[in-house]
């Protein structure tokens, strides 16, 4: 089995972390907001993974699960809000989702 350095995948994280936080920073549509997120959720797993490889304990890999669990909290409830949101006014961007709260 090929074995990834420390080096070669936390900067595999880092990069995944800055697409997501650039996507998340630069868009504007409620459900590319929500995948950027996760895909920055992801990259925290990895790096999780990683340094779990790295040491040779399994605390990464049981890390990565409770932080896939969060994700998939995160997307039901995001998604739920979307489809509500969605029903409620005929756009699906985050500034009309942030003038509706007054």
């Amino acid at each position: 089995m090929a074995t990834v350095s420390l080096n070669s995948g936390l900067i595999l994280a880092a990069i995944l972390f800055v697409i997501g936080f650039v996507g998340l920073i630069t868009r504007r549509n409620l459900i590319v907001v929500l995948a950027c997120i996760e895909i920055m959720l992801n990259a925290a797993g990895l790096a999780f993974v990683v340094a779990g490889a790295r040491w040779g304990t399994a605390d990464g890999q049981v890390m990565f699960l409770f932080v896939l669990a969060m994700a998939a909290a995160e997307v039901a409830v995001g998604l739920a809000l979307a489809i509500r949101f969605r029903r409620r006014s005929a756009g699906s961007t985050i500034d009309e989702a942030d003038e509706m709260r007054g």
